[in-house]
C-alpha cells in the first residue's frame, strides 16, 4: 500500500491531496485572485494528513506539479516537495502540469488542449488525445485566429485563459469547457501512482521546475 502526497501550485490554485494506491483520500485546495501558496501550502499539507489519519512518516513519496506555470507558484511547490523528500528520505515524483489539467476532461473523440495563462495573448499549451497521450508537446504559444488551424478534429480547450482565447478562436470545431479552469492535486493521484510503481523518480539535488520561459520581473514604480 502506497501513500503519496501530491502538491499542485503551478497556477492560482493551491492544491494538496493524499492518495492511497492512486485513490484520493484527502483534498485541500483554494484558488484565490492573489497567490496565497506561501501561506496556505503547508497548512493544507498538515490538514490533509490529519484528515487521512496519517503522519509524515507514513508517506512513501511526494509528487509535485513540475510546470509550466507561475514562476513563483512552481518555486514554492517544488521547494516544499524537495524539503519533505529530503527530510523523510523518500522519492520525489514530477508530474506534468498540463497533463494534470487535461486529465479532468472526459471525451470520446477529439483532442484536449490544456492552456495556462502566460500574459497578454500568450499561453502555455499542449495537446492530448482522449487517453491523455501527448499529441503535441508543450509550447509557449501566441494565440491568434490561425492557432490550431491544422487540426481538423474537435478541440476541447481548458484552463485559466479561456475567456481571452475565445475572442480569437472561433472555428466550429473549437469548444471551451469553462468549468475546468485550474489543474488540481486530485487528478495528480493516478499519474503519480503510476510513476511510483515504475520507480520514475527525480534526482533531489538537480531537479528544477519546468518554467519553459525565463522569469521576467517588473520594476517597481517610484
Amino acid at each position: 500500500m502506497s501513500y503519496i502526497l501530491n502538491i499542485e501550485t503551478a497556477t492560482r490554485n493551491c492544491s494538496v491531496s493524499i492518495a492511497r494506491d492512486g485513490e484520493v483520500i484527502a483534498l485541500k485546495e483554494v484558488a484565490e485572485s492573489g497567490y496565497s501558496h506561501a501561506e496556505k501550502l503547508h497548512v493544507f499539507i498538515e490538514e490533509a494528513l490529519l484528515e487521512s489519519q496519517l503522519r509524515f512518516s507514513d508517506l512513501q513519496a511526494v509528487a509535485v506539479s513540475q510546470g509550466p506555470g507561475s514562476y513563483t507558484g512552481l518555486r514554492i511547490g517544488v521547494s516544499a516537495a524537495k524539503g519533505l523528500c529530503y527530510a523523510l528520505n523518500i522519492p520525489l515524483i514530477a508530474v506534468d502540469t498540463l497533463q494534470v489539467l487535461a486529465s479532468q476532461v472526459q471525451i470520446n473523440d477529439g483532442l484536449i488542449v490544456p492552456m495556462i495563462d502566460a500574459r497578454r495573448m500568450e499561453v502555455y499549451s499542449a495537446i492530448y488525445d482522449t487517453q491523455f497521450h501527448q499529441v503535441r508537446g508543450v509550447e509557449a504559444q501566441i494565440i491568434d485566429e490561425n492557432s490550431f488551424a491544422e487540426y481538423g478534429q474537435n478541440l476541447y480547450f481548458v484552463g485559466d485563459c479561456q475567456s481571452k482565447c475565445q475572442e480569437v478562436l472561433k472555428a466550429e470545431n473549437h469548444f471551451f469547457l469553462s468549468e475546468i479552469e485550474f489543474p488540481s492535486a486530485k487528478e495528480m493521484a493516478t499519474i503519480s501512482h503510476q510513476k511510483f510503481t515504475q520507480n520514475s523518480f527525480e534526482d533531489l539535488a538537480y531537479f528544477e521546475p519546468f518554467y519553459l520561459k525565463d522569469f521576467v520581473g517588473t520594476m517597481a514604480k517610484k
